[in-house]
């Protein structure tokens, strides 16, 4: 019995459970640009839904013969940097090309429903250039070897939360004591430290309530919904409907983190300390400059990763039942 021949997987020879590990370790095994074709007896569309949901839009999905007998399915791994993918997509299927899109100043968190054209208009970026650098890569990065697109949901899930919630709970009352402290001792000649404390301020009573939110509500459905797959249940109707409410308000909250942050960057001349600063002052905009740093992987992980996985999750098991 030949399962596979000539990159061809064909599906009917294999038990049911074995069909979709199957796949997926044949896809895990391609290199960017090769293809896997799928031989099957039904349409493979949930397929297509799981492999969205566990490994993002990495890959190109085309049907070479569609029944009603026999379907047989391209799925090819990608390898450069597609006209209409978004910069959040870029970045979910590359980790380290969010150092590319920081050397150009783009933002790949927020900002990730963008195309790369779309950014580079507003900014008066050269497409072209920027391109060439993505696919060439940072020149160096310290930035963790983890692709976080290889994570299962639920791991992604304990991730954010032991790693960025974590931090985010642990860094805003230091940074925020500390800012007032700064603020005291400086506002006599810096008067932006004022509005730096103030914006703190706001940020620390946003995401506080922000973090419980998907820690009660948001990220417990998820994983409810990655439980019923496993077990071929359909998931309860939750009381907001579809998991697609939550994530545009967290979304919109995302948002305006974003902002509040970007507009204390800006107040502090991009964390550039004046001469007379002392080591309070030195500490804070350190403090500020890691926690920018890290509340950008952390958005990056909810809206272009968990999110897409949660809703394309969603959506197929609507469709399954």
């Amino acid at each position: 019995m030949t399962i596979i021949a000539s990159n061809i997987l064909d599906v009917t020879l294999l038990e049911p459970k074995r069909k979709h590990p199957a796949i997926f370790e044949q896809f895990d095994a391609l290199h960017p640009g090769e293809a896997l074709t799928i031989r099957n007896d039904h349409d493979p569309k949930p397929l297509y839904y799981q492999l969205l949901a566990e490994r993002g839009n990495v890959f190109e999905w085309t049907y070479l013969e569609n029944g009603p007998e026999i379907w047989f399915v391209e799925i090819r791994r990608r390898g450069t940097v597609a006209e209409g993918e978004t910069i959040g997509e870029i970045t979910a299927a590359d980790f380290r090309k969010a150092e590319v899109f920081k050397k150009f100043g783009i933002d790949f968190c927020c900002g990730g429903k963008k195309t790369i054209d779309q950014v580079c208009k507003e900014k008066g970026i050269n497409a072209a250039l920027l391109r060439t650098e993505l696919e060439a890569g940072p020149e160096s990065s310290d930035v963790a070897s983890l692709q976080y697109q290889d994570l299962t949901t639920e791991d992604l899930i304990k991730h954010i939360v032991e790693k960025h919630h974590a931090y985010v709970t642990k860094q805003l009352p230091l940074i925020t004591e500390l800012a007032l402290k700064v603020e005291r001792a400086h506002a006599e000649f810096h008067p932006e430290l004022i509005q730096i404390r103030h914006l703190m301020h706001l940020l620390s009573e946003e995401l506080s309530a922000h973090l419980q939110k998907e820690e009660r509500v948001l990220f417990p459905y998820i994983n409810r919904l990655v439980i019923c797959k496993a077990e071929g249940r359909k998931p309860e109707i939750p009381g907001f409907d579809t998991v697609e409410r939550p994530i545009n308000m967290m979304e919109m909250e995302h948002e305006s983190a974003g902002e509040l942050l970007a507009e204390i960057k800006s107040l502090s001349a991009d964390y550039n300390l004046p001469a007379d600063a002392c080591n309070s002052y030195r500490l804070l905009f350190e403090l500020l400059q890691a926690f920018e740093a890290d509340l950008h992987v952390h958005i990056h992980l909810e809206n272009n990763i968990l999110f897409p996985r949660a809703i394309t999750l969603e959506k197929s098991m609507i469709l399954s039942f």
